[in-house]
This record gives structure tokens, sequence and C-alpha cells, in this order.
């Protein structure tokens, strides 16, 4: 009961908001099989499709940055329902036309929409959340998320070879659903007023750009450089496990990709609660560094046991874990070290440098896996992700003087 009464204590709107994130999650079957919708539909290799994501990504970073100055200077709640509004036109649209270079144009639409969200999405729980909260409240929607996402990898990968147009509607639907949910039921959403010492870093800067804002706390920049790392060595677990799932099992690595990810959804939705209530009081830069080691060698075994596929699921275990750790603390870390006035705009920011981050090793993974195969494109993300783990250490250390009364307050609560 303790696991659950954790996530007590929150505004109405809070749990509104996860809710929202469930329904969402429930139908986000597109965007994850990408890499085999350009595979095995459109007969795309390898190395294209690497130049094909780091391109999407390239073109999502300026558009979430402008989406993440939208969010501070207008009306956060209008921001998401009207995003919605795009992703669901360009997914109901490719489930009615013929899977083609349009279909994947749209795809990119409504991912770009979901993606252009997330700043204002952030931004508006900061808004309603206590400080001391924010750990809270940012977990559940994690967790709510992750409830939505268990069956639905799964059901589009037995839905992927002959009723993919099933898997657009469906998604569509979910986020039309969500978008309804939060316009009907969001009614307070005014920000708190707090004058505690661990809120004394998010006072509002309204004469400062954001870019002033993180040469004034580089360890701030330090922190979205880490976590970009994280991200982009995250992604290889949608696009090289695919490729390998792929050219070792054939028609059958689609479906096997597919359930792997729910059991990703699975381990967040089960061990989340544990780890929030077990490491929740901890540093948010503890928690990051304790997730990128726990990335690092749950890629590791997938590594070194290819072929396996039991040990697919042991080593999606391991970096779901990791997931955990790092994605629980990364909106909490943000939100108690930026101005208030500057919180969808970080987000924005951490997006384009993200972006930069993700697309460069993609590319790097995609040309060495194309000349020298999967074993050496792995090793070459491993190796990045041992150097990511220094740089996180480093970060770390640089926060704790950096931010002394966050620490303090750490302390208190131990």
């Amino acid at each position: 009961m303790d696991l659950i009464s954790q996530y007590k204590g929150l505004r109405r709107e809070n749990y509104i908001l996860a809710f929202g994130r469930l329904v969402t999650s429930l139908g986000s079957m597109v965007w994850p099989m990408l890499t085999l919708i350009l595979s095995q539909k459109m007969g795309v290799g390898a190395k294209e499709i690497s130049w094909l994501l780091a391109a999407s990504m390239i073109l999502m970073a300026p558009a979430v940055y402008v989406g993440g100055k939208i969010a501070d200077h207008t009306d956060k709640k209008m921001t998401i329902i009207i995003l919605d509004l795009i992703s669901v036109v360009c997914y109901m649209t490719c489930a009615f036309i013929p899977m083609s270079w349009l279909s994947i144009f749209l795809m990119f639409i409504g991912a770009l929409g979901q993606n252009m969200e997330n700043p204002a999405y952030s931004a508006l729980t900061a808004d309603i959340t206590l400080t001391a909260d924010r750990d809270k409240a940012y977990a559940v929607q994690y967790l709510c998320a992750n409830l939505g996402l268990v069956l639905a990898p799964t059901l589009a990968g037995l839905l992927f070879v002959h009723y993919l147009w099933v898997v657009f509607l469906l998604n569509g639907t979910s986020i039309l659903c969500s978008t309804l949910l939060i316009f009907f039921q969001i009614k307070d959403y005014t920000p708190v007023c707090e004058t505690t010492e661990q809120a004394a870093y998010q006072k509002e800067r309204h004469d400062a750009s954001i870019w002033e804002v993180l040469k004034d706390n580089k360890v701030v920049l330090a922190f979205l450089i880490v976590m970009s790392g994280y991200y982009s060595i995250y992604q290889m677990y949608t696009y090289l496990m695919p490729l390998d799932m792929a050219a070792m099992h054939g028609d059958s690595g689609a479906l096997i990709f597919g359930s792997v990810t729910s059991i990703n959804c699975i381990v967040v939705v089960l061990f989340t609660p544990f780890i929030t209530r077990l490491f929740g009081s901890r540093p948010e830069p503890d928690r990051v560094i304790t997730g990128v080691v726990l990335m690092v060698s749950g890629f590791a075994l997938f590594t070194l046991f290819k072929g396996h596929i039991p040990m697919y699921y042991f080593s999606m275990i391991v970096l779901t874990w990791g997931e955990i750790f790092v994605l629980t603390a990364e909106s909490a870390y943000l939100s108690r070290r930026v101005p208030s006035t500057h919180r969808g705009q970080i987000n924005g920011v951490l997006t384009v440098i993200r972006t930069i981050m993700v697309s460069t090793i993609q590319l790097i993974a995609g040309a060495v896996y194309e000349a020298h195969g999967s074993m050496s494109a792995w090793l070459t993300v491993l190796a990045a992700g041992a150097g990511l783990i220094l740089l996180a250490v480093v970060s770390r250390n640089r926060d704790r003087s950096e931010y002394p009364r966050l620490y303090e307050k750490n302390m208190e609560v131990q």
C-alpha cells in the first residue's frame, strides 16, 4: 500500500495529465516501428535508415524549441490540444492511404506534434506542482505512460505484416481521446506560488533569454549534454536492436521486437514504484549516474548474447531499470534549477542538443554497421556509453557545489 500511497497528495490536474499520458500511450504503436516499416515495408537499407532517422531528428529540433518558447509565452493547455489535433489528423490519414513516402512524411508530422507538445506538458506539470512534489508528479506520469505502452508494441508487432493500417488508426484514436480529456477536465492550472529555500533557484527572469540563463548556470548545460548523451545511446534500442532481430529472425523479428518493447513497459510499471520509493530522495544526478551504468550494462548483455532470444528480455530488464532512474530524475532536475519563466524553453534546448547528439551517434553507428557489421557498431556504442558515465560523474560533482540547498533538502529527507 505504501507503494501506491506515495503518489497521493497531488493536485487533481496532475492525475488528469497522467491519465492523458496513459490513454495516448495505449495507441503509441507507430514511431517505435519506424525502422521496421522502412526496412521491411519500404525496402530501405540500414545506412539509409540511419540518415532518414537522423534527418527527421534534425528537422524536429528547431520545431520543438519553438514549441518550448510558445509554452513559456502562451496558454500551455491550448498548446497541447492544438498540437495533439495535428497528430490525430496525420495518423488517421495514414490509416486510409496506401503505404508510401507520403505516409512516412505524415508519420513525421504526427510525431513532430507529439514532440512539440512535450515542453508544454513538462512546464505545465511544474507550474501546478510544489517543488517538493515534482519527483512524485513526473514519476506518476512516467508510470502511467508506460502502463499504456504495455500492450501497444506487442499488438503493433502482431498487426505489422497484414494490418499496419489498423496501427495508424489506433494511434490517432488514442491521441484524440487524450486531447478531449485534457480539454474538458483540465480547468484550474494556475501556477503555484512558493517561497521555500529550495524554490529560490526558480525565481522568474523575464529580462533574460534562455541562453543567458544557461550562461549563468553552466552545470545545467552540462546536465543537458549528459541527458542528450543518454538519449543518443538509448536510441540504439529502436535502431540497432530491431535491425539485428530482423537479420537473425526474419519475419519474426517484428513480433520479437514488439514483445521485447512490451517487457520494457511491464518492467517500468512493476519497478517504478519500488525505485521511486527506495531512491526518490536521492539527488537527481546520483540517479542519472546509476541509470546510465544500467543502460550500458543492458546493451552489453544484448551484444554478448545476441541470437539468444531469452537474453533479449533480460537485457531489456536491465536497460529499463536504468531508464527508470534517468527519466524520473530529468524533469525534476530541470524544474528545480531553471527560472519558472524558462521551463518550456529549457526543454526545447534539451531537444536541440539531444537531436544533434542522437543524429551524430546514429549516423556513426549506421556507417559502422554498414561497413564492419553489427558487433563493431555495438562496440562503438558501448565505448560512447563508458565516456558518458565519466561525464555524468563530473557533472554530479559540480552540481553539488552550485545548488547546495537542494542537497541539504535531500540530506534532511534521508
